[in-house]
């Protein structure tokens, strides 16, 4: 153990005589840990980002839409087949077991007024059931009822950004009037906010209608009881598969699909949505982590090329190290020793400059970013390990010094 004592002695000293060269040698090192823990952080940042966006659109949720057609060989886009209808949501909510609740909803993009200003914005058609089927809970008023549903009353319950955008930040607009392609509607709820989807898209920028007053009054349709989306709560996730299986035997009844022809609906689950964008951010975190690393391979060798100039100069004390008795390991110990220091003292302080700039990018542009301990531990282990691996080579060379050769150097 003394030994070794003395080995740390010594090679600290050794560091001490040229500080500045040191602390460039680190450079590669703090860098490149600083990079991995930055960039981790904005990826970690943006996968629980994406999570949050995900589940906001409601836990356990089914999502049916109507599917693709094909005519003469020409496929069509998503929801170029035969529409869903209000009697499909009540057939799957009578018929399916599992489910906590079925909603659905049309929609379209109109301008609202109220007094002397002006928004544009989604109107949404909907039952009184989707505040609930989407876990959306109201911060000042009432949601829509079955009763102003069935009367297709002229009533509506505004997102916070509409509201900001024609009351001001911090104005209740309960009781109000708005109007909505000229038609005056009466505002009965404020939502709360629930922040961008998965796709970007800002959900409290969006005014909500009775379904019945959409499609007779506001949107219009060609076919009354028409929808663009179905959506199904399940109650767990365990009853989820069941769930869809009847969903779709449900549907292909309904819709008269023979047993040889393909589905003209599509169903997605928030699961698949929160699957498939996990496994992108997943990948770009892992591209941004590979990236940050060529930053630490770069500080080992520039740690190596130092060290080999810093043997070729201390050669004549190295020899005399082994003519009062040092062993080859000693040498090799002492180098291996200052490879190990520069490289962790790098990653130390490349920890505190990755924190730093999570935090700062954070709070500068607004991106999510998450530290994570693993990150941080785990690049200064690596940026320990880079000082033994690319030390070695200047270490072992060192060692195998004829004492004599040394001696006789200049």
């Amino acid at each position: 153990m003394k030994l070794w004592l003395v080995t740390v002695r010594l090679a600290l000293r050794s560091l001490q005589r040229n500080p500045l060269r040191s602390g460039l040698t680190s450079l590669g090192v703090i860098v490149g840990v600083g990079a991995v823990i930055s960039m981790v952080s904005l990826g970690q940042g943006a996968r629980a980002a994406l999570k949050e966006q995900i589940a906001s659109v409601g836990t356990n949720m089914v999502m049916i839409f109507p599917g693709t057609t094909t005519t003469a060989g020409a496929r069509g886009g998503w929801g170029s087949a035969k529409r869903l209808t209000v009697g499909d949501a009540r057939a799957i909510e009578r018929q399916v077991e599992g489910l906590h609740g079925v909603s659905y909803h049309r929609r379209d993009v109109a301008q609202v007024q109220a007094g002397g200003t002006n928004w544009t914005t989604t109107i949404w058609g909907v039952p009184p059931g989707y505040a609930s089927v989407r876990e959306w809970p109201l911060s000042a008023g009432e949601f829509i009822s079955q009763g102003q549903n069935d009367t297709a009353a002229k009533v509506c319950v505004l997102g916070s950004t509409v509201a900001s955008m024609l009351f001001g930040a911090g104005v209740d607009p309960v009781g109000a009037t708005i109007r909505i392609k000229d038609v005056p509607f009466q505002v009965i709820g404020l939502l709360q906010s629930k922040g961008q989807s998965a796709y970007g898209q800002d959900q409290d920028d969006a005014v909500f209608i009775p379904f019945t007053t959409a499609e007779r009054k506001v949107l219009g349709t060609k076919n009354l009881g028409s929808v663009d989306m179905i959506q199904a709560s399940v109650a767990s996730a365990s009853d989820e598969a069941l769930a869809i299986e009847q969903i779709t035997d449900l549907l292909r009844q309904r819709r008269r699909i023979q047993p040889d022809q393909d589905d003209d609906f599509g169903i997605r689950t928030v699961a698949e949505m929160a699957e498939a964008a996990d496994s992108m951010a997943r990948v770009m975190s892992n591209l941004l982590l590979a990236i940050a690393s060529i930053s630490l391979l770069v500080g080992g060798i520039g740690i190596m090329n130092i060290l080999l100039v810093s043997v070729t100069e201390r050669t004549r004390e190295i020899g005399i190290r082994m003519a009062v008795g040092a062993k080859a390991r000693h040498i090799l110990a002492q180098f291996l020793c200052e490879a190990v220091t520069l490289s962790a003292a790098g990653g130390l302080v490349g920890i505190a400059i990755g924190v730093g700039v999570s935090h700062v990018i954070s709070s500068v542009s607004g991106w999510p970013t998450l530290v994570s301990p693993l990150a941080v531990v785990g690049s200064f282990l690596f940026s320990a390990a880079v000082g033994v691996f690319f030390g070695f080579y200047p270490a072992r060379k060192a060692s195998r010094l004829n004492p004599i050769a040394a001696l006789r150097h200049d």
